[in-house]
């Protein structure tokens, strides 16, 4: 019965919340990892069966494997979303986890680039090759637009609108959005499809793919990791560098300019304005640390 269940919320994820693949696996792991300690506890019961007990016990079960209060939330949240779903399908009477409540989360400030790092981690490139002419024009799209990985390996030619300096994005959950690209990047987005990118033999389903490997398919999110932290670390960047350290850094620099939050959240494709108001503390220990650079009573 479980395993019917959990084919039906996948069903339900993706054909009425129209989300991600990548989404939908994430939420099928966090029911999977019930399954797993119902079956370690040798506990039989189905969804309609469990009780607000046994969802305490699991949520301590979790807490003593060592998984962090961020988990713990996630992973809560994954199983609010199968039984709602099971709810709304008259499959269960009872939806006991709606009362418990999910760990606080304190949010962490994420380590950003500024211009001058940007500039160090291209610097590492040697252009006369192939590749790194296009990985330069990724890391100037992502910095220039805020872009997160799945959306950079999934950017298409026909998405590039060049007069007007826009691009369309499909982020989370097949959303829209039109983001402004700099000068600079669709330079040398123009660059590496007019050198690099027309002289590969194209796999028939990437023809408008406009980021590809030397077999003319698709990159990978782990390829756009990887080129990431061996560049900051070539650069000699110490902070935890990752492929979303440039969408922070994107989001950072228009915060500290004076954009507006909405225009940011726009930019960005957040859902909830709440998710973008992390930029504002960045901004905050920005100001803070003006203050004591340059202001005459800043330092003791």
């Amino acid at each position: 019965m479980w395993n019917s269940y959990i084919t039906g919320f996948k069903a339900y994820l993706q054909l009425e919340k129209s989300l991600a693949a990548n989404s939908i696996e994430a939420y099928v792991r966090d029911v999977e990892k019930l399954c797993q300690y119902l079956s370690i506890k040798n506990i039989e019961l189905q969804p309609n069966e469990l009780t607000i007990a046994v969802f305490r016990d699991f949520l301590k079960f979790i807490i003593e494997l060592g998984i962090n209060n961020t988990s713990q939330a996630r992973i809560i949240s994954g199983l609010k979303a199968f039984f709602h779903f099971l709810e709304m399908e008259d499959l269960i009477k009872n939806n006991p986890i709606t009362l418990i409540e999910s760990p606080k989360v304190t949010r962490k400030i994420p380590d950003t680039l500024d211009v001058y790092e940007i500039d160090l981690m291209l610097a590492t490139l040697d252009l006369s090759k192939d590749e790194a002419t296009r990985n330069h024009a990724i890391i100037e799209t992502m910095f220039s637009c805020g872009l997160r990985v799945s959306e950079v390996i999934n950017l298409k030619l026909t998405d590039i609108y060049a007069a007007d300096e826009f691009i369309r994005v499909i982020g989370k959950g097949n959303k829209e959005r039109l983001v402004p690209i700099s000068e600079r990047a669709l330079k040398e987005i123009d660059i590496y499809t007019n050198s690099i990118r027309n002289k590969l033999t194209i796999d028939k389903d990437c023809t408008d793919i406009i980021f590809l490997n030397r077999r003319g398919k698709r990159l990978s999110r782990v390829y756009i990791f990887l080129i990431i932290k061996e560049m900051a670390a070539i650069a000699g960047i110490k902070k935890n560098i990752s492929p979303h350290t440039l969408r922070h850094s994107f989001a950072t620099s228009l915060v500290e300019a004076g954009a507006d939050l909405r225009s940011v959240q726009q930019m960005l494709g957040h859902e909830s304005i709440t998710t973008t108001e992390i930029y504002t503390h960045i901004s905050k220990e920005y100001l803070h640390e003006v203050i004591t650079n340059f202001h005459p009573r800043g330092k003791v």
